[in-house]
C-alpha cells in the first residue's frame, strides 16, 4: 500500500548487514511465529473483507469506521495519526463514508474549523457487523489458548508495537475506558 506512512522505515537501519552472507539463520521458532501472524491476519481480515466487498468498500474504510466508532469526536488529525496514512487517502475514504451515511462530521466545541468525526446508526450497524467475525475468532483462539493466554496475546501485540507509540495508543484506549 503506497499511502502507509512508517516512520520508522524512513531512517535507514545502520544495524542491518549490508548483504546476506552476514546473515546468520532466523531460529526456526521465531521464522514460525512471523508466519503464523501472516495466516492469522489473512483469515482475521478475510471475514470482514468479504462483507465490505459486498458494499464496495475495503480494508481502509474498515480501519476508519472502526476507530471513528469506538472513539465518538475523533479528531481527523487524530485519525491520521493513528492510521498512519496519508491526507488524500484519507480524503478518498472518509468521503466515500460520508456519502455512503456511515459517519459524519461536526465542527469542534471550541474550535469550529476543527473536523469531529461520528458513526451514524447506519455506520454502528456495520461496524458491528464487521467486527462480530472478528471478536469470535479472537473468542475462540483465546479459549483454545487457555486462561492466562489474553494477558500474554496483549503483552505480545504491544510490544510488538513500536514504543514511540506506546504512550499515544495507552492514551487512545484510555479514551474507550472512561
Amino acid at each position: 500500500m503506497a499511502d502507509i506512512m512508517n516512520k520508522d522505515a524512513a531512517e535507514p537501519r545502520s544495524d542491518l548487514p549490508e548483504s546476506t552472507k552476514d546473515l546468520e539463520e532466523p531460529p526456526r521458532t521465531l521464522v514460525e511465529m512471523i508466519e503464523l501472524l501472516f495466516f492469522a491476519y489473512r483469515d482475521f481480515t478475510n471475514d470482514p473483507d468479504t462483507i465490505l466487498d459486498e458494499i464496495g468498500f475495503g480494508r481502509a474504510h474498515h480501519r476508519v469506521l472502526h476507530f471513528v466508532n469506538h472513539y465518538p469526536g475523533l479528531r481527523v488529525a487524530d485519525l491520521l495519526d493513528i492510521l498512519k496514512i496519508t491526507k488524500q487517502s484519507l480524503a478518498r475514504v472518509l468521503k466515500q463514508l460520508l456519502d455512503e451515511g456511515m459517519i459524519e462530521q461536526r465542527p469542534g466545541p471550541s474550535d469550529r474549523r476543527e473536523r469531529r468525526l461520528f458513526s451514524t446508526a447506519r455506520g454502528q450497524k456495520l461496524a458491528k457487523r464487521l467486527m462480530e467475525p472478528q471478536l469470535h475468532r479472537i473468542s475462540k483462539a483465546l479459549k483454545l489458548s487457555g486462561m492466562e493466554s489474553e494477558e500474554i496475546s496483549r503483552k505480545l501485540l504491544y510490544n510488538m508495537i513500536n514504543t514511540h507509540e506506546h504512550e499515544a495508543i495507552e492514551e487512545l484506549f484510555s479514551r474507550q475506558r472512561s
